[in-house]
């Protein structure tokens, strides 16, 4: 799992890695200098000592035969024959010396040879010395011995023979080693390329790609490890898509009402949020009138055939009037539609064709009043429930017109106009006039402590009123400054991080808008690369209905954050936003559950078993998944039964 706290490292093993081709390489150039090391070594010494050996013996070779040349002239000490025969032999070039002694030891010819063999190195001669070879040869004139000659061979002949050598065999063992590193190049890609193949697809894998490798190698164990890899591959595929498929049919069980398919209460007001905006739309509060009585009267099998045959009425009209409209049902005897995008001048003809379709359901059932409609337009600046509360308000005044009537509400009080809210904005943003609190605690559930809080921004007006935030960030992302607006938070909570010396992470909301502005981005680089050891704590936040409509964005957004060393949260998860594919494409560092998936999942075996699902998906692809605003205690510890690392409560 990543790490949940601190800043993340930048550096890692991973980084001094080397691939094995390159282990490989230099190993065996390693063990090739060794052994041509002390091959060569040996060859020298070898060469050496035969130089030396062959050195002595021409030396009493020519010692001896100078000898027996000079015997018969010898009588005379003074004959010039004796210098001009060893001049002769001394030309050649190969003596050091050559001297000639009577027999009471007088030099009668010395000849000496002090020439240096530039070509040989200084180093050469002082690492690898020879010894200097001399032979001596007594003359004699029949019995009687007249002199002695001494011949000294010279070393330089022999360092250069040596050292030639030396070079010869340099440049063979190294044009060897060079043609030798190559083919042991080539060879090492040919049979390390399936090695290359299975690395891809482990990382791959490791990416939410679960590839296959088409041709085996023809290696044994290389081909015995890519067939488990791809037997891996398909299994943690089957296990992936197993999982998304009991996550979708838990979410529908979830969102779905059992009897009618209408969806639920907690799908309306995530709906809702997501209509925030300024979209024109209405919504449309139902209420059954005297749904106990007639429960009574008709019986528990008539009564739900009632309610299906009203929810169908109500899908149908709805969208015929609007094709995006969905029904949703809240309790037993209320409904509502929504209607995203249903103008103004439409709202009147289609209440009266749902006034219509009540008719017929009631008549069907035998019932004259079926149920009374309330109308009220959606607005940008309200909340969810001050809308529906309105349309219900609209409902109860219906009951007092007559049987299957409607009202409508023909506007709302927006409280100030374009042009205030446009000032308030600019002013709020530019003089950072808002505040920044901390709230939900997530704890960490495996090893105690704090994993992360999140940061909420406070607005207030002139007169020191709290600003609802959906409502603000609304117009901020209307007059273009909801970037401007999430780079002033960010900054606060790195400010908070360095003064508090904060050590969790801190999660900072961002719009879909902040995502796609560049500027914001080409700020963030340079912020974060000034200020990286905070950079890890940071965690951005995107809600799931948010990445639903761009999924690319949010996934290049998350690239962005890895690279500067921050981390990406996926807010309020449900299935039905983003699917499990779409999670393993995007890779986010956290999910943080919707706070419905886990209210009552101590009773709720179905919100239980989606949660454990989703749980598992977080394992298999690494990612963190937390629960929020936990309620109670029992639902907690079934939360930490199920092993979510953290939840806030």
């Amino acid at each position: 799992m990543n790490g949940v706290a601190g800043a993340a490292p930048f550096f890692s093993d991973e980084n001094r890695s080397m691939s094995l081709s390159k282990q490989l390489l230099i190993l065996i150039s390693v063990l090739f200098l060794l052994i041509f090391g002390g091959n060569f070594a040996v060859s020298l010494d070898k060469i050496r000592g035969y130089l030396q050996v062959e050195s002595r013996i021409h030396a009493q070779d020519t010692a001896t035969s100078l000898g027996l040349s000079l015997s018969p002239y010898m009588t005379n000490p003074r004959d010039p024959i004796l210098a001009t025969m060893i001049q002769a032999i001394y030309d050649m070039g190969y003596y050091k010396e050559i001297r000639l002694t009577d027999v009471e030891g007088r030099t009668l010819v010395q000849l000496n040879d002090s020439q240096i063999f530039e070509e040989v190195p200084r180093w050469f001669i002082h690492w690898l010395p020879m010894e200097t070879a001399t032979a001596t040869s007594e003359i004699s004139s029949g019995w009687n011995i007249t002199g002695s000659v001494q011949v000294t061979s010279h070393p330089g002949y022999a360092y250069l023979k040596l050292y030639q050598q030396m070079l010869d065999a340099l440049y063979y063992s190294l044009a060897a080693l060079a043609l030798s590193v190559l083919l042991l190049f080539l060879l090492l890609r040919f049979t390390l390329r399936p090695l290359k193949t299975i690395d891809r697809q482990a990382q791959a894998i490791a990416a939410g790609s679960f590839a296959r490798i088409a041709t085996l190698p023809w290696t044994t164990e290389v081909r015995n490890v890519a067939r488990s890899m791809n037997q891996m591959s398909g299994k943690i595929e089957g296990v992936i898509g197993h999982l998304n498929q009991r996550l979708d049919a838990l979410g529908q069980r979830l969102r779905l009402d059992e009897l009618t398919g209408l969806y639920k209460k907690t799908n309306f007001e995530t709906d809702m949020e997501r209509l925030f905006g300024g979209e024109e739309g209405y919504v449309v509060s139902i209420g059954i009138d005297a749904f106990a009585e007639l429960a009574r009267d008709l019986g528990e099998t008539a009564t739900d055939a009632l309610l299906r045959h009203l929810a169908e009425a109500l899908v149908q009209c709805a969208t015929a009037e609007q094709p995006e409209a969905r029904g949703y049902r809240f309790h037993g005897a209320e409904f509502a539609l929504v209607l995203p995008g249903l103008s103004a001048v439409r709202v009147e003809p289609f209440a009266r064709a749902l006034q219509e379709a009540l008719r017929d359901v009631g008549e069907r059932h035998g019932r004259a009043d079926i149920a009374h409609v309330g109308i009220a337009p959606l607005n940008p600046l309200g909340a969810p429930t001050g809308i529906l509360a309105a349309a219900q308000d609209a409902c109860q005044q219906a009951r007092l017109i007559g049987a299957n009537s409607y009202v409508i509400r023909q506007g709302y009080e927006e409280g100030r106009s374009r042009e205030q809210w446009h000032a308030l904005v600019f002013d709020l943003i530019d003089q950072r006039r808002y505040q920044i609190s901390y709230i939900d605690q997530v704890e960490d559930l495996r090893h105690g402590g704090l994993l992360m809080e999140e940061a909420f921004t406070q607005v207030f007006d002139e007169t020191g009123t709290p600003l609802p935030i959906a409502a603000f960030v609304s117009m901020a992302e209307r007059f273009d400054r909801i970037a401007d607006l999430d780079r002033g938070v960010t900054e606060r909570v790195v400010e908070r991080l360095v003064a508090e010396r904060v050590s969790h992470g801190v999660e900072i909301n961002l719009a879909m808008a902040t995502l796609r502005s560049l500027d914001f981005r080409a700020w963030l680089n340079d912020f974060l690369h000034r200020h990286p050891a905070q950079a890890g704590q940071l965690i951005f936040s995107i809600t799931a209905y948010g990445v639903a409509k761009d999924p690319a964005l949010f996934q290049d957004f998350i690239r962005f954050a890895h690279g500067l060393g921050a981390r990406v949260l996926l807010k309020r998860y449900e299935p039905q936003f983003v699917s499990v594919e779409a999670v393993k494409t995007m890779r986010p560092d956290f999910i943080r559950l919707a706070r419905d998936l886990t209210a009552g999942i101590s009773s709720d075996e179905s919100k239980r078993t989606l949660v454990e699902a989703i749980r598992q998906v977080g394992d298999l692809l690494d990612i963190i998944i937390v629960a929020e605003n936990v309620q109670s205690r029992s639902d907690l510890e079934i939360v930490r039964e199920i092993g979510l690392p953290g939840a806030s409560h």
